[in-house]
This record gives structure tokens, sequence and C-alpha cells, in this order.
């Protein structure tokens, strides 16, 4: 009963409703080892795969736009059950996907996303293909290793329904070696896969006939021209450029749909084989219309079921009456040929960039590298990257530029000039940019730090002392240097501390200035060595509380310095060493000079007694 309301729903295609879920044409196979039967398939409408016929093209159809299946979709969905999202383990042969082949569609979707991940190729699409052209390799006839077993051949591509393509390769790949005949599970024409034949199983040979193979290099070919497949215009496109016709997009997207509601594995070799194969129409000489020699008969209106024309279109204008002139149809413009994936960038990597960190000032002693691979994986010459210096560090190629561009050499690799640290420490970040359309961009993060210095050491040795309440008369200079020359620009810090260790800060004692609520301050973090790679010490005060105290400076980069301040009141003069104003001097002291001797007469010593 399903197989005739399937027949039924195909011989009403004509309908407008039926038509959006219709069939539509690629290439696949019908019997083993054997061409499909000549007549009993066909590529569909020429013009509507934008097929060039008159000169027997195929306008870069990966499958030479040979003839598919249009069995459509079971009309139960596989997920009809809204009382569970649990799809079943096993089920209907014709709706279930053999073991083998659902492992090659999942393991490509993997690999593509690996090396093209702005792809987004889902596996649903490939097994909508595979299911259109080959019925799932004729159900899951494969051997252990994947391989179609007999192999899969489409009918001779000899122009009697079909594209003209004389041979290309040989009959290598099948077998004949006067026309081409798509080949394989998803049939590809011998010359496609010449340019994107892949080997995914590892056994060094890339079979078209090998389901892993097939897929991975179906999925390659989907994602040519930068295509982004979850864009609904995109998958379109690629699906076209597989097999370009409009009735094969639509049995393609109407399994795609059904897979992408679920699916379930079924044993290899029990699938379904497909029943209907797409009508073939022959290839019209230029001029000659259907290519009979015959004018085609009207076709029923798609309004008008049962076949009843619907009436003609009035002119613009009115009046009812139509214009007897048929006009010729729009030509399409070619589609581009997808370029193969050994010239297909298909990801962009880095090449082992360290990390990216740099003095203010200084050279950076990584450079960034990238590695471009083309849509096999491959390393991939002659790609031009774009890296850009974003970020206010002042940071800037050779030659001051932020925006430099470099072609990737035999190896896959561009590498940027080197980096010129900015004078400001700080975050920035590096992009390396590759392709149009749908770029590759890599974002390095980077650092530009503070200048450093590994010592640090007063300029003299004076003693630094100050009474209690006063400020110290000598300044403190002090120099720093980085690996024995002068480190100018870096930042330092001082602070009054308790111990040597600097761990805390002490509460009394000398500081420097008083803040704005008066509070005396004992840390300063603003300083900075000048070109010489010396600092001056502002003021240093003390308070009234006397005893030796330290002074710690540390630098970026960890050197350091403790100063000792001493504290202390001035000495008392012993009695009678101090001399007041108009006061006589210690017997025996010179008078200092411009003093007026006391008048007061010297005393005799008594006399003695006799």
């Amino acid at each position: 009963m399903a197989a005739h309301m399937r027949r039924r729903l195909r011989r009403g295609a004509t309908t407008t409703a039926v038509a959006a879920a219709a069939v539509a044409a690629l290439a696949a196979s019908q019997a083993p080892a054997a061409t499909l039967a000549d007549g009993s398939v066909g590529s569909g409408d020429p013009q509507a795969a934008g097929e060039d016929t008159a000169n027997g093209g195929t306008d870069g159809a990966a499958t030479g736009n040979s003839p598919y299946y249009t069995d459509l979709p079971p009309l139960v969905s596989p997920d009809k059950s809204t009382a569970s999202n649990v799809l079943p383990a096993a089920g209907s042969s014709e709706a279930g996907i053999p073991a083998s082949v659902l492992a090659a569609y999942k393991q490509a979707e993997r690999t593509v996303a690996t090396t093209d991940p702005s792809c987004r190729l889902p596996w649903q699409l490939l097994a909508a293909i595979g299911k259109v052209e080959s019925g799932q390799a004729r159900g899951g006839r494969v051997d252990a290793n994947g391989t179609a077993s007999p192999r899969i051949l489409g009918p001779a591509l000899n122009g009697q329904g079909f594209a003209l393509i004389k041979d290309t390769d040989g009959g290598a790949y099948d077998g004949d070696a006067v026309h081409d005949r798509a080949v394989g599970p998803m049939q590809f024409i011998p010359s496609t896969w010449a340019s994107w034949g892949q080997d995914a199983n590892g056994d060094g040979r890339k079979d078209p006939n090998n389901i892993y193979d097939a897929a991975l290099a179906a999925g390659r070919y989907l994602c040519a021209n930068d295509r982004d497949l979850a864009l609904s215009a995109d998958l379109d496109r690629a699906v076209l450029s597989y097999n370009r016709s409009t009735e094969y997009l639509r049995t393609v997207r109407s399994w795609f749909s059904y897979y992408q509601r679920g699916t379930h594995e079924i044993p290899d070799g029990t699938g379904a084989l497909p029943s209907s194969p797409s009508t073939p129409s022959p290839s019209p000489r230029p001029g000659t219309g259907s290519g009979t020699g015959t004018t085609p008969s009207p076709k029923p209106s798609p309004a008008e079921p049962g076949g009843t024309p619907s009436p003609a279109p009035s002119k613009p204008g009115g009046g009812g009456s139509t214009d007897p002139t048929p006009k010729p149809p729009t030509p399409k413009p070619p589609t581009p040929k997808p370029t193969p994936p050994s010239e297909t960038l298909g990801s962009l990597e880095n090449a082992g960039t360290g990390p990216l960190r740099a003095t203010a000032g200084q050279e950076f002693d990584e450079r960034v590298s990238v590695l471009a691979r083309n849509a096999a994986g491959a390393p991939l010459a002659k790609v031009p990257v774009t890296f850009t210096v974003t970020g206010d560090t002042g940071t800037l190629f050779a030659e001051e530029k932020k925006t430099v561009t470099v072609w990737t050499g035999t190896d896959g690799t561009a590498t940027a000039p080197k980096l010129r640290a900015g004078e400001k420490a700080g975050e920035f970040t590096v992009t390396a940019v590759a392709g149009t359309g749908r770029a590759r961009t890599l974002t390095y993060a980077a650092r530009v730090t503070a200048r450093q210095a590994d010592a640090i050491a007063r300029t003299d040795e004076k003693a630094l002392t100050a009474a209690p309440g006063e400020k110290f008369a000598d300044a403190v200079t002090v120099k720093a240097t980085y690996q024995d020359a002068a480190a100018a620009g870096v930042a330092v810090t001082a602070t009054m501390v308790k111990d040597r260790l600097g761990a805390v800060e002490n509460d009394k004692g000398p500081h420097f200035e008083e803040d704005a609520d008066g509070k005396p301050v004992r840390t300063l973090t603003t300083l900075t060595t000048d070109a010489d790679g010396q600092l001056r010490l502002p003021e240093i005060f003390a308070d009234d509380h006397e005893g030796t105290y330290l002074l710690r400076l540390t630098t970026e980069g960890g050197a350091s310095v403790v100063i000792e301040l001493t504290v202390e009141a001035p000495e008392e003069p012993a009695p009678g060493e101090t001399t007041e104003p108009g006061e006589a001097p210690t017997p025996g002291e010179a008078p200092t000079p411009g003093e007026t001797p006391s008048a007061e007469p010297t005393q005799t010593p008594a006399a003695t007694k006799p």
C-alpha cells in the first residue's frame, strides 16, 4: 500500500502541492556491476538543470547529471511518536541506513568539521544524497572495508537521454573506455573523482566504490567555494552542484528533512533497493526543441488536477486577450565549477606560535605563524594571510605597520614579521585572516609588560639622618639596571617597611608628603626611572619617633634595595661647652673670630701663707 501511495504521489508530481515535495535528479545505478537499462532513467529537465545540452556538457556537476532515484521518504516520520524522543534501534529497512554506510557519513562529518569547520556539513545531507544516488550503496551491500560489492555503475553517458561525456579515465574506474559512467555509492564521474577523490579508510587507495572514500569526497565537494551548509541558500547551491536539476534538489531535500528528524541503523545488506528511477530526457540538438524533432504537447496546468488546463493569463492591462508569441526562456548563468579540494582552503591553524610577551620597547622573541590546509587536509601554498595588530599598547610590526599580508610557502605556513612592543603595558591581539567569502580566522593574545630591571642601588653611600620632626637634608637617588645596562622607564615602588623583607608597611617613622587628609604617606607607586635609569625620590620627613628605619625600593622585574634612615635628636653640649653671647670663652680657649674678649679681670690665685 505504501509503495502504491508513493507511485500516486510521483504521478501527481505535476501539481504545485506535490511538486514541492517531489523528487529530483542525480546519478545512480540500478543493477550491480551493470548500467541502468537505456531509456529507464534520465537526468530530468535539462533546462532546469542548467545543463549545456547543446554541447553535451555537464556544467561541472559531480555526477555528470546522471540519473538518480526518485523514491520519496516513508509517509510516517521516524519520530512520529510524541511520547518519546528516543528512536527505535531497529525498524523498516526502507527507512533505516545500513551500519557501514551510516558510519561512513558520520565519519565524513567529523573529518570535515576538523579541516573545514565553517562549512558545518551535516551527515544527514550525505545520507540524503546517498539515498537518491544509490539507495545507500544498494541497501548496504558492501564488504568489511566498506567497498560496494559488486561495484556500482551508472549508464554510459553517451548523449542518448543523458549528457555526452567521452571517456576520461581509460575505463580505470568505470570499465568503459568510450564514455564515462558515474561510479560508486555517491556516483562520481571519473573526471570529478580525479580531482576530489579521498582515502578515508586509510588503505592507501582512493576508491569511488568505497563508501568511506566516497562519503568524504562528497562532503568536501559540497563544502567547496566557501559554502556554509547551515545556510539554506548555500545548501541548495551545494546540492545543485552535485546534479543540476531542481527536481533532484527537491528529492534530496525531502530525504534530508526526513533524516534530520531521525533514523536508525540496520545491518549491512538489508536495506531496501530503490525502485523509482528518474525519467530520461533525450539531449536536444541546437534548435530542435525537445530533441525528438516534434513540438511537445502542452502540459496540463499544475493548478488543475486531472489535466484540465487553466485559462491563459491575460496581458497586462486586461482585455482578456493573450500574447500568442512565446517568450524564449531566460538563460541561466553558469554555475561556478567547484574548486578541487587540493586547491581549496580548508582550515587555518596555529603553526606553533608560542606565548607572545615582550617588555615595553623591546622586540618580541616569538613571531606569529599559521598553517593553511586544503580541503583534503594537506598544506596549501600561495594563500595570502593578513595579520593585523589590535590594541592600544603601541605595538607594531616591522616598518611600523599594524597590518601586513604574507603568502604561505610550499609547506603551507606563513609567518608574520617581528613585533616591536609599544611603550604602554597591557594586552593586545594579533589576528590572522585567510580566504575570501567564508574567511578562516585565528586570533592570538599578546601582552606588553612594563620595562624591567634586574638590579637597583643607591648612587652614593652618604648616611641619611634627620632630627625628629625635620626633613632629611640629603635626597635619596638610585639607579636601576638590566643586564648591566641602564634600565629606563622602569616602574619603582618605594615603601617604608618594618623589616628588610618588606612584607609590612611601617606605621611610624619617616614618611613622604602628607595626603589630603593630613595623613603621612609611606608608600609611593608612581615612580619611574629616567632615561639614564636613575630615580630621585621626593622629600622624606621624620616624625617624632627616633630610631633607625628602613626604606625598600622594588622595581618591575623584582630587583630591590633597602636603605636605612636614621632619626635622632642632635647631641646636647657638655656643661661649659656652650658659650652664650657676651660670655667669656673657656680658659685656654681662643676667642671666636670677631668676638670681643670679656673685660672682667682674671682672678689671681690666693697667696699661700708662709
